[in-house]
């Protein structure tokens, strides 16, 4: 599993740029939570960490890479 780093650009599976700006955690259910922005728009999203290094296909592509 790779470490997820505040300040560095993962590539989306599907192509897009991402930035890690922080970390965060579920108000309700205490999950770690990414917090991230696209290069392009700089709009906030937050995913689950345990999602952010997920395989997402047979060939065990990771959800995001460090670029």
């Amino acid at each position: 599993m790779q470490e997820i780093t505040i300040g560095k650009t993962y590539r989306h599976f599907k192509g897009n740029l991402y930035k890690v700006i922080g970390f965060a955690r579920h108000s309700e259910t205490l999950e770690d939570m990414v917090i991230y922005q696209p290069l392009k728009t700089g709009d906030a999203w937050v995913r689950p960490k345990s999602m952010w290094n997920e395989v997402v296909d047979e060939k065990g592509t990771l959800r995001f890479t460090l670029v």
